[in-house]
């Protein structure tokens, strides 16, 4: 509890007081400070994730006033940034691992829930067309409620179009919630939100740093085999391109050797067959 000075005044329990500073020396070891909103994360995923991301980050849960005050004592350069991205239910991680990285590994912890009545839409919730489990009956027209156009084919309830039944930020309604949770649509993401983070001075949204993995990899490898084949096409010789090039040298000198009829140990066969086809060729058209 909050203790009181001799004017009547709220002061920080001792208790409060050890937790900032501790949370206060604890950033100024880290390279990489970042905020995650826990709203919506259920006590027991909280604690398995914690349990797996042991060893590998620190994290602090606590009042959102006290870790703002943290980050307004700490001396880190640039901090201070931190503090818009403090949303909902925020806590303190610390780490080393590059801000990528960590981002693709909370990333990789999460997995999909049903929304409840009352939660917001954490992006635009689709109903996507196509058949469904529901048989002929009321469904239509609750459906319909939410101006999602349904139909009946081979005695089941099928959606024509896609549908968006709520948008982002929206509050998502009970009879809508329970609406999704029957056709399988589950839009919540339960885990580590990744809101921001800190390194060196930046502050770099969870937004930038979501980088899809597979297509950065096949960039990389259509940027590595571009530039491979504008090397060879410009005879410049590496590590990489020195045996392509020798063998294509090798191939353009036989052919000029070969149309030049400069006979070599390696086209040597190939020049008198073709001297003898020709040959021939003369005898017949002069009737020899």
């Amino acid at each position: 509890m909050a203790e009181h000075n001799k004017k009547g005044r709220k002061t920080a329990s001792p208790l409060k007081v050890k937790l900032v500073t501790e949370m206060v020396e604890e950033m100024d070891k880290f390279p990489i400070v970042g905020v995650v909103n826990l709203k919506n994360l259920p006590a027991k995923q909280l604690t398995n994730m914690r349990a797996q991301l042991r060893g590998r980050i620190t994290l602090f849960m606590t009042k959102k006033r006290l870790i703002k005050l943290a980050i307004e004592k700490s001396e880190k350069p640039n901090i201070k940034a931190l503090e818009p991205y403090l949303k909902g239910m925020p806590a303190l991680l610390l780490t080393d691992q590059n801000p990528f990285a960590l981002y693709s590994l909370l990333k990789k912890k999460r997995s999909n829930a049903p929304i409840k009545g009352g939660q917001t839409a954490p992006n635009d919730i689709v109903v996507k067309a196509g058949p469904t489990s529901f048989a002929p009956g009321p469904v239509i027209g609750e459906l319909g409620s939410f101006k999602i156009k349904a139909g009946i084919d081979a005695g089941k309830v099928v959606i024509k179009e896609d549908s968006i039944v709520a948008k982002e930020g929206d509050v998502v309604s009970d009879k809508l919630a329970g609406l999704l949770t029957r056709l399988g649509i589950e839009p919540m993401e339960i885990g580590l939100n990744l809101t921001a983070v800190y390194e060196k001075g930046d502050v770099m949204p969870g937004k930038v740093l979501d980088i899809d993995e597979e297509a950065y990899k096949k960039n990389f490898q259509t940027a590595a085999g571009e530039a491979f084949n504008l090397a060879i096409f410009a005879g410049i010789a590496n590590k990489d391109t020195v045996e392509p090039l020798i063998a294509k040298a090798h191939r353009e000198a036989r052919a000029v050797a070969k149309e030049a009829k400069v006979m070599t140990s390696d086209n040597v066969g190939e020049i008198l067959l073709q001297v003898e086809a020709e040959a021939a060729s003369v005898k017949s058209a002069a009737n020899l």
